[in-house]
């Protein structure tokens, strides 16, 4: 079997690839929002720091009020664009979508063998549906091919030992190595900046205590106070540490799974591949940024998810 008989991710419904785009551009002006606002309260630190060293007082005074403008600016920004809400929400689509494009491709639950293409595809759209209704109305659905591609009824089609196959290896192994490799680097980031936090904490000590001692009487621990801080913020919303654990726990049951999905027999296929799902979920920061095998979304009871629901349904329709 090539690797054109497997789901990649051109492959998958244009739901997904407009959900990833927004979570993509939502995660990169999170961060770049965070980082701005721990960044200005640094640089207000190190202008107060220079002015403590005997520096140009009005000079000083400006890099504060630089420091501070930026931090309030970047929190304002955070506030009316809401990136982290795009960047969760996407997430969660587009996790979601992978995952239900996969159990249609196979036919796993809910989606069986035994199921009509017409019904399947039927039952494809209201989950779809479910899952988009979850969401504001900030993620723009564009690209073609919306709900079902032609690569998924292809891999629909195929036998039982071909499907197994492909979802063993374009799925479950995939998922192992995007969660093995997301585990090490997030390890190696957690090592890295503890250490770094380590070494700021003790020079931080030993500036105080020279201070208190009279060794000097320039006074840079605030600043170095700061620096912690922003770095402790960094951390945080990074979540390195969890992350990593999760991540390595998520491997060692995908590895688990794998043999069970390449010697189960067909009449209990569906009902196993469902169950991977749900046991091989990773829930991250505030419960919303969803790594690949996330379980399906709740289905939203609002006005607004109904009208959104029927208008995003009618529109599939024509596809």
């Amino acid at each position: 079997m090539n690797k054109l008989q497997w789901l990649t991710e051109e492959h998958l419904p244009g739901v997904w690839k407009d959900a990833d785009a927004a979570s993509v551009r939502g995660q990169r002006w999170a961060l770049t929002l965070t980082a701005s606002k721990v960044g200005g309260g640094v640089i207000a630190a190190i202008g107060s720091a220079f002015a403590g060293l005997g520096g140009n007082l009005g000079v000083a005074s400006w890099v504060v009020l630089g420091g501070f403008i930026v931090a309030l600016v970047s929190e304002l920004a955070s506030w009316v664009f809401q990136s982290e809400k795009d960047w969760y929400e996407g997430r969660a689509v587009a996790e979601s979508a992978k995952t239900l494009a996969w159990r249609y491709a196979v036919c796993a639950d809910p989606f069986p063998v035994v199921m009509s293409r017409e019904a399947a595809e039927d039952l494809f759209r209201t989950r779809m549906v479910e899952v988009i209704d979850q969401v504001s109305d900030r993620i723009v659905f564009e690209s073609s091919h919306a709900v079902v591609t032609p690569q998924m009824d292809q891999l629909r089609q195929l036998s039982f030992v071909d499907r197994q196959r492909a979802y063993v290896e374009g799925r479950t192994l995939d998922q192992h190595r995007w969660y093995a490799r997301k585990a090490r680097t997030n390890r190696r980031f957690a090592n890295g900046w503890r250490f770094v936090l380590i070494v700021a904490e003790v020079a931080a000590v030993t500036l105080a205590v020279g201070q208190v001692l009279g060794a000097w009487s320039i006074d840079l621990a605030g600043l170095l106070a700061a620096i912690i801080g922003a770095g402790a913020a960094w951390v945080a919303v990074k979540q390195f540490t969890p992350l990593a654990s999760a991540y390595s726990v998520a491997t060692k049951e995908l590895a688990l799974q794998e043999g069970k999905l390449r010697t189960v027999s067909e009449e209990r296929w569906s009902y196993v591949v469902a169950t991977r799902k749900k046991r091989s979920a990773v829930n991250t920061p505030l419960g919303l940024h969803l790594a690949p095998g996330v379980p399906l979304l709740c289905p939203a009871v609002t006005e607004n998810s109904r009208s959104r629901s029927q208008s995003f349904h009618s529109r599939t329709r024509l596809l």
